[in-house]
């Protein structure tokens, strides 16, 4: 799926921000992500501008692209009082407050939701208007702050016990499946079947009967495969500013680094933001679920 750059603007940006009073309810700013990205950079007179640098080159974005922040943080400020994406309403959305790398990365998940679904599902900016994807990689690669440091084991003049054949062979919680690729059981299925409901323009229906590509959701063993191979090289492969993991175990943090890394791979799977949407499988609902889990 491309994201929509004919009628993104700087006034359909403004006319989606709905004037109302500050509630107790929005955000702390300084808990909203930079952009690192200021919009109209080199413009190209096609109305492209310079992003991030991908393969050596400023990748291109619509020059509108990152919004006034003031305006992108009344956005966010309405989806969660929705608690959901409004112009995409599948698209769960959350915005916890401390310091965890869970919270942080549900932080990263609201941003980056709301970026792309300015105006519409799946028009709005994309992620390479900003440098949340490199954010998150140092997230992802930091220790957890929430995480309590283990204490260390009693003083003992005696040798530990040999462990025995069933604590051997005992699987770490996080280890990749002996073939190399992720466990298809920790995939869940999409919960769309792709070409329901043909209208005869190459769309059909999604989530909620929302319009989506006749060819989405992809035929679910290729997209293990991308899935795969985007975990072997930890970023999207046709969009590598795009960073993700599959941890294995049932942490919170970890369901929420799964569901990312779907969501990632299958609106990538053909190119920098050429895939299908959120919308064509039920991962935006789970990652919902997900987010409202305690920490």
């Amino acid at each position: 799926m491309k994201f929509s750059t004919v009628v993104l603007s700087a006034a359909a940006i403004a006319v989606s921000v709905s004037s109302r009073p500050i509630s107790r309810r929005d955000v702390n700013p300084d808990l909203v992500p930079q952009f690192g990205v200021t919009a109209g950079v080199n413009p190209d007179g096609t109305g492209n501008c310079d992003g991030i640098i991908v393969d050596g080159k400023p990748a291109l974005i619509p020059c509108q692209c990152p919004p006034p922040r003031d305006q992108f943080i009344q956005l966010l400020n309405q989806n969660l009082a929705a608690g959901h994406v409004v112009n995409n309403p599948s698209v769960g959305i959350s915005f916890p407050e401390d310091n965890s790398k869970a919270s942080q990365l549900a932080r990263f998940t609201a941003a980056t939701v709301t970026l792309q679904n300015i105006v519409g599902p799946g028009q709005g900016c994309p992620q390479v208007s900003t440098t949340f994807s490199a954010q998150v990689a140092a997230i992802v690669a930091a220790p957890d702050p929430s995480a309590a440091p283990a204490s260390p084991p009693p003083a003992t003049t005696e040798a530990p016990p040999p462990a025995t054949t069933s604590q051997a062979a005992a699987p770490s919680t996080s280890a990749a499946p002996a073939s190399g690729g992720v466990d298809p059981s920790l995939v869940p299925d999409f919960g769309v079947v792709a070409g329901t409901s043909p209208d005869g323009h190459g769309n059909c229906k999604g989530v909620n009967n929302i319009d989506i590509p006749c060819a989405c959701p992809p035929p679910r063993d290729q997209f293990i495969a991308s899935l795969n191979a985007n975990v072997a090289v930890g970023h999207a492969v046709h969009n590598p500013t795009v960073s993700l993991s599959f941890p294995t175990s049932n942490s919170k943090g970890d369901q929420q680094a799964r569901i990312n890394a779907l969501l990632v791979t299958l609106q990538n799977i053909n190119g920098p933001g050429q895939g299908c949407p959120a919308v064509s499988t039920v991962y935006g609902q789970l990652q919902q679920q997900i987010n409202a889990l305690p920490n």
